[in-house]
């Protein structure tokens, strides 16, 4: 049977990073959710997407599928209850949808309450807040292939068992310690001389650690990534670089961006009260309830040397940030600027320096994601007119 990732309403939850994927493609622990539900039930998953997002995501083939809500964190007792679900049933947790078996909603006869606790993001937040608990999670469903091996020297700082080395992955003079989680290697990653790493941590297919990092527990750094200098429980999607000096803190970078030399995120505020950022939900700033909280970055956007971010700062897609002082804390998509005022991107400009820097990689911008980029810039033009300069 096909498997479908959902939305619900709380898909603007997560913008900017699903301005530009669903939220089932949103990497949290050591893979997105779609690739946790295809390694749960062994089949392939799919997305039931928004409109400007289907010619990305295809939607499953016709006929009865078991949908899954997207937000939806998988546990042993969860999924179980999903995979007991008959024809036209639905699986509930108070007022939200867990998942249904039907061909579409209007079908469903029967539903069912979750007779446990249900586990569902609910704030983009919960990216960095619940990354912990979701790495030590996968890192039972990881592949553990033979062929790697930990090189000789190396140091690991509690049980190396929990160190995994995936075949052409390399790592040399560095640290690992596993006292608070399992540390993951993937294919063709690298990490260079004289790293430190605290897990629970990933490092994605053919992805970087730079000489010296610093890395602090519950980090994600997805495929195709270079980082270094110091970064602690933070989020990078793939494709993007932080591989200079600097620090950042309770952050997620989608993908696509790039950090200049000594980016500094500041991840808690001088009076140590809690973090506010820019909802895109609410259009307004909010509180995160959290008294750390960095950097939230969408795809394509840069970053100059030397540039500070103050706590909470939300950054959309394709903007180009400089300058010596702090931005504003929300900085809308398809801007151009910094602390003394922003532009607008061209878009035409924009979307040839993604081609450059896809093609580096060897990939291509589709016509499809062309189309949607549009669509970014179209639906964000408010947001640049009215850019809030709020420094909260």
């Amino acid at each position: 049977m096909n498997i479908v990732l959902f939305e619900d309403k709380k898909w603007n939850a997560f913008l900017p990073l699903t301005f530009t994927r669903p939220v089932g493609e949103l990497r949290m622990g050591m893979m997105t959710m779609r690739e946790r539900y295809e390694r749960i039930f062994g089949v392939q998953v799919f997305h039931e997407a928004r409109p400007q997002l289907r010619e990305l995501f295809p939607t499953a083939p016709e006929g009865e599928c078991l949908h899954i809500n997207a937000r939806l964190i998988p546990t042993t007792a969860v999924t179980n209850a999903i995979r007991n679900l008959s024809s036209n049933e639905a699986l509930r947790s108070g007022e939200t949808l867990l998942a249904h078996r039907s061909l579409k909603f209007s079908d469903i006869e029967k539903e069912i309450e979750f007779d446990g606790q249900a586990r569902l993001m609910d704030k983009i937040t919960d990216m960095f807040s619940l990354n912990a608990e979701a790495m030590k999670f996968d890192f039972t469903l990881m592949p553990k292939e033979t062929g790697g091996e930990l090189h000789p020297s190396n140091m690991v700082i509690g049980d190396p068992s929990l160190v995994y080395i995936a075949p052409g992955a390399k790592a040399y003079a560095s640290s690992f310690n596993t006292t608070e989680g399992p540390i993951y290697i993937d294919r063709d990653a690298e990490v260079m001389e004289g790293s430190h790493i605290r897990g629970p941590f990933y490092l994605g297919q053919h992805g970087t650690l730079k000489m010296a990092t610093k890395v602090y527990g519950a980090t994600t750094i997805g495929p195709y990534c270079k980082v270094g200098g110091e970064i602690s429980n933070c989020v990078i999607l793939g494709y993007s670089n932080k591989a200079h000096d600097g620090f950042i803190g309770n952050s997620i970078i989608g993908e696509w961006c790039n950090l200049g030399a000594d980016t500094n995120t500041s991840n808690l505020k001088n009076n140590y009260s809690q973090v506010r950022h820019w909802s895109y939900a609410q259009n307004a700033f909010t509180d995160t309830g959290l008294t750390f909280c960095g950097l939230i970055m969408g795809d394509h956007s840069k970053c100059g040397i030397n540039t500070m971010f103050n706590t909470g700062t939300v950054a959309g897609v394709c903007a180009n940030i400089y300058g010596g002082d702090f931005p504003p804390k929300h900085i809308p998509s398809f801007s151009w600027g910094g602390s003394e005022g922003f532009d607008e991107y061209d878009f035409s400009k924009a979307i040839d320096t993604i081609r450059k820097v896809m093609a580096r990689r060897e990939l291509q911008l589709t016509p499809e994601m062309i189309n949607l980029l549009r669509e970014i810039h179209t639906s964000t033009a408010s947001h640049r007119e009215n850019q809030p300069q709020s420094q909260e």
